[in-house]
């Protein structure tokens, strides 16, 4: 299996503070990959890093064998990585199809037949009509989704896309990424739902203050005694005892 994204020794301080320490990972290509750790542990950190968001201090960030480190995120888009956020990004004025037509950079009848064709495998097409800023949370996310993948990236770079939605959307949501992922899209998932992780990860990676800690198959990075203390020694299926409240699609 080769190498799509990697990252090598990067560093990223904020005036003191080292938001990322030496941070290495791997994600094979046609996985789905795993980034957890601790809230201020770096992970949407090195997802700015990645992605052009944020220049990194030191070391480099690879897309295939292409050194893409700092390169700036429109660049980054167009050679391959899309991403999402932890606070989604849309245009509230604009309508469902027109946010879409804004990832895809065009208008013709193509480009509005493949943004319909995402918004349907998503879910929401139905309100291709509707301005964005009447969606529900959980349908941004979704549009979010769609909005991404119209461009036909690589990889995708998910940043908590289970994060304070109900259970239904999460299943959804995962199902998608399979779905994706069998036809060829490989995914870097940050997010604190541990089940949703653990179930849907090939590799998972651990940070603890910028630093990686852990990295492996679910069921082995699980049981590592460096993840449960950087869980503060709790079970790391208990870390998030107490969810944002969910609202649905």
């Amino acid at each position: 299996m080769s190498v799509l994204l990697r990252t090598d020794g990067v560093h990223k301080s904020y005036g003191g503070v080292r938001a990322l320490d030496r941070c290495t990972i791997e994600v094979g290509e046609g996985t789905v990959a795993g980034l957890i750790g601790p809230n201020g542990s770096g992970k949407t950190t090195l997802f700015n890093v990645i992605t052009g968001y944020a220049k990194a201090d030191a070391g480099e960030v690879y897309l295939a064998d292409r050194r893409i480190t700092n390169s700036a995120p429109a660049k980054v888009f167009a050679l391959g990585i899309g991403r999402t956020f932890q606070l989604t990004r849309i245009f509230p004025s604009l309508t469902v199809m027109e946010n879409m037509l804004v990832a895809s950079q065009h208008s013709h009848s193509g480009a509005r037949k493949r943004a319909m064709e995402q918004l349907e495998f998503v879910g929401i097409a139905g309100y291709h009509a509707a301005p964005a800023g009447t969606l529900s949370y959980g349908q941004r996310k979704l549009l979010e989704l769609a909005y991404v993948l119209v461009a036909d990236p690589a990889i995708v770079l998910l940043d908590e896309p289970a994060g304070g939605v109900n259970l239904s959307l999460v299943n959804h949501i995962a199902a998608r990424i399979r779905e994706l992922n069998a036809a060829g899209t490989t995914f870097l998932i940050v997010e604190h739902n541990m089940e949703f992780v653990m179930g849907l990860c090939d590799q998972v990676t651990v940070l603890d203050s910028g630093t990686v800690v852990a990295a492996g198959p679910p069921d082995i990075v699980r049981t590592d005694r460096r993840v449960l203390d950087a869980y503060l020694g709790e079970d790391i299926e208990e870390a998030e005892d107490d969810p944002a409240p969910a609202e649905g699609a």
